[in-house]
């Protein structure tokens, strides 16, 4: 069973359309950059992979998450060749924090919130007429989870047409959160090399139109095969390898693939010591045996870890790698870590490849895993 993705559309540090992100991934920018949403000086950490698009520098502004939302799914919408007009059409939002840096901004400054701003739902009715909008915290495995819902959304007959999407911007509190739990300070995100430190966030939206295949004329961008999620809840923090092997296989298993058919591996990749050596120790069981095996990237080297929407963001970056003929590289992975040394991680330089099937893959805190798998268009 397949479904098609008609549309895509995504803002990122690196560029403010999929075309262009990918562009900048393949070039190999390196776009982190000092803090700017708030004061650096009581963090260990002083960098992030922040879009730059506030009116002054030395001021944040709330509801941007939300801005980013609307700019994504407008492209996608458009990119499938559909009206605006989503009153008929669910819209599924995946996202770790929602709009709490804005209840920041109100605490600390003032500055107006109300509660339905924090669900986006309210937005995606006023920009697009729509009503039957979901919001779903998943942690970083948030939008492929939402992901996942719209393939049920669209198989039980609820709708034919759903738009997918994430978003996330950089909360204080997270910063913080993060700038004390892990050992080290990370001021760059290094996935899989020996250098790697920890997690760096970034920032940004994506969306994507899903459709049932037969109910639209156009020419689909890609078709997702599968989605594959669980909750092992071995851990608070720590990632677990028999959770994330079972939604490997099991992502195989609903797409009726073998890991010998998957031509590339987007990895979750977060640069913490942890989640690389988890991730790639599984992998490396369930591609042994199957020659060289698939390329492997990580596009959070260059975005920085943009939460909930993450998962989404590598997806729509496998259906740009299909298209082209091209896949990115890990930026800054000059050793890998000893878990990795075996697998087919591109590094130097963007590679040129043939893909038809990819893997997409999305770990939270908690256990919450989530693997999608893209085919090409026929």
């Amino acid at each position: 069973m397949t479904w098609d993705i008609t549309g895509s559309g995504a803002i990122a540090n690196i560029g403010r359309t999929p075309g262009r992100i990918f562009d900048a991934l393949c070039a190999g920018q390196e776009t982190r950059s000092p803090l700017k949403a708030f004061d650096s000086g009581k963090y260990r950490t002083r960098h992030a992979y922040e879009i730059d698009d506030r009116a002054a520098a030395d001021r944040d502004e709330p509801l941007r998450a939300t801005k980013w939302l609307i700019h994504a799914v407008r492209q996608a919408l458009a990119d499938a060749g559909l009206s605006d007009d989503l009153s008929r059409t669910p819209v599924l939002v995946g996202t770790t924090l929602r709009e709490q840096r804005s209840t920041e901004l109100w605490w600390t400054e003032g500055t107006p919130v109300r509660p339905t701003d924090l669900h986006f739902g309210g937005a995606l009715r006023d920009a697009f007429g729509a009503v039957s909008t979901y919001t779903f915290a998943n942690a970083c495995s948030a939008s492929l989870y939402a992901l996942g819902l719209a393939t049920d959304m669209i198989e039980s007959g609820t709708a034919d047409t759903v738009v997918v999407a994430g978003t996330d911007s950089l909360t204080e509190s997270a910063f913080g959160m993060l700038d004390r739990v892990q050992n080290e300070s990370p001021q760059v995100l290094r996935p899989f090399d020996v250098s790697h430190k920890g997690m760096l966030m970034g920032e940004g939206a994506v969306a994507v139109v899903l459709r049932r295949a037969g109910t639209h004329d156009g020419r689909p961008l890609a078709r997702l095969t599968a989605v594959s999620m669980n909750c092992d809840a071995r851990h608070a923090t720590a990632p677990d390898a028999d959770g994330i092997r079972a939604a490997v296989l099991d992502a195989h298993r609903r797409a009726g693939v073998s890991g010998a058919d998957i031509d590339l591996v987007m990895l979750h990749g977060s640069g913490t010591p942890r989640n690389d050596e988890t991730e790639a120790a599984v992998l490396a069981e369930v591609f042994a045996g199957t020659g060289r095996g698939p390329l492997m990237t990580a596009i959070k080297s260059m975005t920085g870890h943009t939460l909930g929407g993450s998962g989404l963001l590598s997806l729509v970056v496998a259906v740009q790698a299909m298209r082209r003929n091209t896949v990115p590289p890990v930026l800054g992975l000059a050793e890998p870590i000893e878990e990795a040394a075996g697998l087919g991680l591109v590094r130097g330089g963007a590679t040129e490849a043939d893909i038809t099937t990819a893997q997409i893959n999305a770990f939270g805190l908690g256990g919450i895993n989530a693997v999608a798998l893209v085919e090409a268009a026929a």
